[in-house]
């Protein structure tokens, strides 16, 4: 019994070491550190298990036990390769049972798999042993099972081979690794660019394709963030939507822009994916993406093939349709007026027939950069085919016959710049246009019945005689061409001296005569006076403003000039109203100077009245140009102060001298609190800027009385007197002064 239990015990420890080379781990020590000795002893161990195998039951059943717990393939061959015996892993691995193999040749299984059975025998016990020999077993269905193969032999009583020992370890689960790792590096190193952040978005890794898109080496972004690659075009908001995105859905895709190393910014596709643990926390963030700089080149020509005409660069018909539903809804809500006109070009067949059809594209494309520039950032200018051309005008004014004059001014505009001479390449050609114009406001009409109304226009514009203008609505049409007479009868009036200065007395707060505004008049021959509220928007319309501007500067200098003759009125200021167009003049200042050189006058007799309008819209130019002519000498007063944009951050930096309070808060200051309120408000305003306070509008005793008391410094007024001509107001001066 007690050698039993020795061959037991022998016979286990053998066991475990054909376990150990089985398992490769031997395979693995031997590699590394040349154990030879310890691999014979696997071997001789080997020989030793042949005798026991002959010399002991209970051996038998200790090993049956070990091999059924085997999770690797056993197969005892005898020595002409025929199987003895397997175990249960190889009947799990091949399908087959133990009786159908058992009295097989080995080839069954390796049969066109491994040529070294051939002259394994030889091979076997020359060499001692094969171990880790990667090849495929064929499995009962005749499918190929990737496995790896160590083989050793047992000797008998006289030292001949009589079993071969092979151990069969499946690598199917370790090829398949291997293999979605070399996809994975096939992967990584595509066309597209991949970055991988740690949790804390620094950049870890890059393949190739980031490289190359960006510029950027991975030396240069490893351990960044991958901002360090932003355009700095998307807004914070942006990127927090992103991050809450990949925070919810765990993945987030879109357009984004970046910047190459050499500073170009250029769009990307990117997919984010954020990569978890096995307790659901990010370890690391994956994207890919690709340069669509070509697709977005490639979407723009597009665009541009839909929506544009191909010659002129213009909107064609089908983005006007869009942009004039846009605009009608836009009218709709705004209730401003806007207009769309219709045009074409007179005899334009005449230049094709005569020129030829590049001339024609030629004059086609000077036509549209005339009217592109002729017209608002905001307004469309469209090519609808031919010589026709339509022009969207956008939110113009709710008021109507505002609107109708402004429109009417953007299409002579645009009929006299079209008439201007052409120069195509060497030759010299004139033409001009025929308009039809159609007014909308809101949208009860629709875009094809507005551009019916225009092109019925066009048609009157060509009965009358082309190069012409109509309107659709003749009540409209009417009003166009009374405001257009009324210009040109301005016109006239200028240079026909037919304007006139009228003065409006200023008193102080003892009834001292102080001062005037000098206030235009129109003295028509057929129509007596007009007054300023029926022409000056005309003007203004046109460049006729800044002619009347200077001329009126040029009469109250020279007025300032007669009173500085006389010692009652030499100390009188003269107030004169600058229009915006006319202070927006880059000489503005100059004119002024001349002015006051030429009649050689004290400046500071001369006052010019600035609305707030004026000022706002651009302050600090308007201050510059403030500053230069208080430099003169010259006064400065804020007109009508209180109906526009007061503010006591541009008041402070302004250097004028004195508010005007306009009439519309003065003329009910003895009966509205809330009037009364604001004239006390300005004059106690005035005082804390140390600024002259004069009030406009006075008609009443009371109004008087309350201004004095309140501190108002002068005033203006039907009460002191109605704007007139300088005899008149020479003899209202001396009825006051005395």
């Amino acid at each position: 019994m007690s050698d039993n239990i020795q061959n037991d015990s022998r016979i286990e420890k053998i066991l475990h070491l054909i376990m150990e080379f089985a398992s490769g781990n031997l395979e693995a020590k031997e590699k590394q550190s040349n154990h030879y000795d310890e691999l014979d002893g696997i071997i001789g161990g080997l020989n030793m298990l042949g005798e026991e195998l002959h010399a002991s039951t209970v051996t038998r059943d200790f090993l049956n036990n070990i091999l059924k717990t085997m999770l690797d393939g056993l197969i005892i061959t005898d020595s002409s390769l025929s199987i003895k015996e397997v175990n249960p892993a190889i009947e799990g691995l091949l399908g087959y049972e133990a009786r159908d193999l058992e009295g097989k040749s080995i080839e069954k299984i390796f049969k066109g798999h491994m040529t070294l059975l051939e002259h394994l025998p030889e091979e076997i016990i020359e060499k001692e042993y094969f171990a880790g020999v990667e090849t495929t077993c064929l499995s009962r269905d005749n499918s190929e099972i990737p496995v790896s193969v160590s083989i050793s032999f047992m000797r008998s009583h006289d030292d001949q081979v009589d079993n071969f020992i092979f151990i069969i370890h499946d690598i199917t689960e370790s090829k398949r690794r291997e293999a979605e790792l070399r996809v994975a590096a096939v992967t990584f190193e595509t066309h597209d660019g991949i970055l991988i952040t740690d949790a804390n978005a620094r950049i870890i890794r890059v393949n190739k394709a980031f490289q190359n898109i960006t510029g950027y080496s991975s030396a240069e972004v490893l351990g960044k963030n991958p901002n360090y690659i932003s355009s700095g075009r998307h807004d914070k908001a942006f990127y927090e939507e992103m991050w809450r995105h990949l925070a919810q859905k765990g993945s987030w895709t879109g357009e984004i822009w970046n910047r190459r190393k050499n500073g170009e910014v250029y769009p990307e596709w990117m997919s984010i994916t954020g990569i978890k643990d096995d307790d659901q926390k990010i370890v690391q963030y994956v994207a890919i993406f690709s340069d669509i700089t070509a697709r977005k080149i490639a979407e723009e020509e597009i665009r541009s093939l839909a929506f544009y005409d191909a010659l002129t660069g213009l909107p064609n018909r089908r983005l006007l349709a869009d942009r004039f539903h846009i605009a009608l809804s836009q009218s709709g809500r705004s209730k401003n007026y806007g207009a769309v006109m219709f045009l074409d070009l007179d005899k334009f067949k005449s230049l094709n027939d005569t020129r030829g059809h590049e001339y024609g594209d030629l004059l086609l494309i000077e036509v549209a950069q005339r009217i592109s520039a002729s017209v608002r950032e905001m307004d469309t200018v469209a090519r609808i085919g031919g010589d026709e051309f339509v022009i969207l005008i956008e939110e113009v004014s709710a008021d109507q016959k505002m609107a109708l004059q402004k429109i009417a001014a953007v299409a002579e505009k645009i009929r006299l710049v079209l008439n201007e001479p052409y120069k195509l390449k060497e030759f010299n050609c004139y033409s001009s246009p025929s308009i039809g114009v159609c007014l909308y406001c809101g949208n009860e009409k629709s875009s094809s019945d507005l551009l019916k109304s225009a092109d019925m226009a066009l048609y009157q514009a060509k009965e009358s005689g082309r190069n012409t203008i109509r309107f659709f609505d003749p009540l409209m049409q009417e009003e166009v061409e009374s405001h257009a007479a009324m210009e040109i009868n301005l016109r006239n009036a200028v240079e026909n001296n037919q304007l006139r200065l009228h003065y409006q007395i200023q008193i102080d707060r003892d009834g001292r005569p102080v001062g005037a505004e000098a206030l235009i008049r129109w003295y028509e021959p057929l129509h007596g006076i007009i007054m300023p509220l029926e022409f000056i928007h005309i003007a203004e319309e046109s460049s006729l403003i800044l002619v009347i501007g200077e001329w009126v500067i040029q009469e109250a200098c020279r007025q300032i000039a007669a009173w500085s003759k006389d010692e009652k009125k030499k100390c009188m200021t003269l107030a004169v109203n600058v229009s915006a167009r006319q202070f927006a003049l880059p000489d503005f200042v100059h004119i002024i100077a001349s002015a006051i050189n030429l009649y050689k006058i004290d400046p500071s007799r001369l006052k010019l009245e600035l609305t707030e309008h004026i000022l706002i819209n651009n302050i600090s130019n308007a201050v510059a140009k403030m500053h230069e002519l208080k430099a003169l000498g010259v006064e400065l007063s804020i007109d009508d102060f209180g109906t526009g944009y007061s503010s006591l951050s541009y008041l402070k930096q302004l250097p004028i001298s004195q508010l005007k309070i306009d009439q519309s808060f003065v003329r009910d200051i003895t009966t509205d609190a809330n009037d009364a309120m604001m004239v006390k408000t300005i004059i106690a305003l005035g005082q804390n800027f140390h600024l002259h306070v004069i009030a406009e509008g006075v008609e009443t005793k009371e109004q008087q009385t309350f201004l004095i008391q309140n501190g108002c410094m002068a005033s203006q007024g039907f009460l002191f007197g109605k704007p007139v001509p300088i005899d008149e107001f020479d003899l209202l001066f001396d009825k006051m002064d005395n």
